[in-house]
């Protein structure tokens, strides 16, 4: 039994459940607004804001919950095969969503939302954490960093891509969803300034942060504030001893301020971290999902508001 109640199964047979699965028929839809799925759930939020009242969402990966080691169940093949259009970051993120769309059988369009993203490389070597990112921004998909939300420029286009994703589907209501985009998009623009803003306030010594693994390269590549992770770009590797003592040593050695926890990770490597650095612990910090409806970040601007507090707060 896993930590969130599912029972643990073998791959193959977890596949074949899945394939199964589809053979059993999605209860019919009591309107006929667009069944869209998206991956995780930030994608998920973003999909609801073009889609409006147009669309009933669902994202596979739920808040509070990791994309990278996510292991699919038999429902969400039934999503999946349910689907009017599906929508996936793309750059490699969700490794498993390839596999699960063949079991599924689904045949709705598959809309890649980071697809036209402005790239940054993605760390290629584990033990490379805490230099600066490339900015080889024509880098081929499998090389480039995935997590592109963290730049809001970025989700404008995430945003375009899910509006002409819909507008292909249900033509009808076009222009519905041009007007939910350039609505949505203008809080984007709001947003994007007041982050800007913010990270100018803070004095440029102290704007490092160190985070469990390497997933804020776009925040760095956009607005200047640097992170360091024991971690690669997906929280499936490991920091080894040797990765940790050389972070610690690091944190001394340029008086790195601050250690934020993400949401999604186990606490007490960066509570170590924190312990023998002498960094203050900032708290907690979202990156690859939402809270749930309740907590700080239930929505995509929620989670960037919530995540500057946090670094203003330690930093300023």
């Amino acid at each position: 039994m896993t930590a969130n109640g599912r029972t643990r199964i073998g791959p193959a047979a977890a596949w074949l459940l899945l394939m199964l699965a589809v053979l059993v028929p999605a209860a019919a839809s009591a309107d006929d607004r667009i069944r869209a799925v998206a991956t995780f759930s930030i994608l998920g939020d973003l999909v609801r804001q073009v889609g409006g009242v147009r669309a009933e969402v669902t994202s596979l990966v739920g808040p509070d919950a990791d994309a990278h080691s996510f292991s699919p169940a038999p429902e969400d093949a039934r999503r999946l095969a349910a689907a009017d259009i599906v929508f996936v970051n793309g750059l490699g993120f969700e490794g498993w969503i390839e596999r699960l769309i063949r079991a599924s059988g689904t045949k709705a369009p598959v809309v890649v939302a980071s697809q036209g993203a402005r790239t940054i490389a993605g760390s290629r070597d584990p033990h490379d954490q805490g230099h600066d990112h490339g900015h080889d921004h024509g880098a081929a998909d499998d090389h480039a960093d995935p997590h592109a939300w963290q730049s809001v420029a970025n989700v404008k286009l995430y945003v375009a891509a899910i509006r002409d994703g819909f507008s292909r589907i249900d033509a009808p209501h076009a222009a519905l969803y041009a007007e939910n985009a350039r609505a949505y998009c203008e809080r984007l623009d709001a947003l994007d300034a007041e982050i800007r803003e913010t990270i100018r306030s803070i004095p440029e010594a102290r704007r490092r942060i160190i985070t469990n693994h390497d997933s804020f390269g776009y925040y760095t590549d956009a607005y200047g504030l640097r992170f360091i992770a024991p971690q690669g770009v997906s929280t499936e590797s490991e920091a080894g001893p040797k990765d940790v003592a050389r972070i610690i040593r690091q944190i001394r050695q340029q008086k790195i301020p601050a250690v934020f926890l993400e949401s999604i990770a186990d606490p007490r490597l960066m509570q170590q971290i924190a312990r023998e650095s002498g960094a203050k612990l900032g708290g907690k910090v979202f990156s690859d999902a939402l809270s749930g409806a309740d907590g700080p970040a239930p929505d995509y601007i929620a989670m960037m508001r919530a995540n500057l507090r946090a670094f203003r707060e330690a930093l300023g």
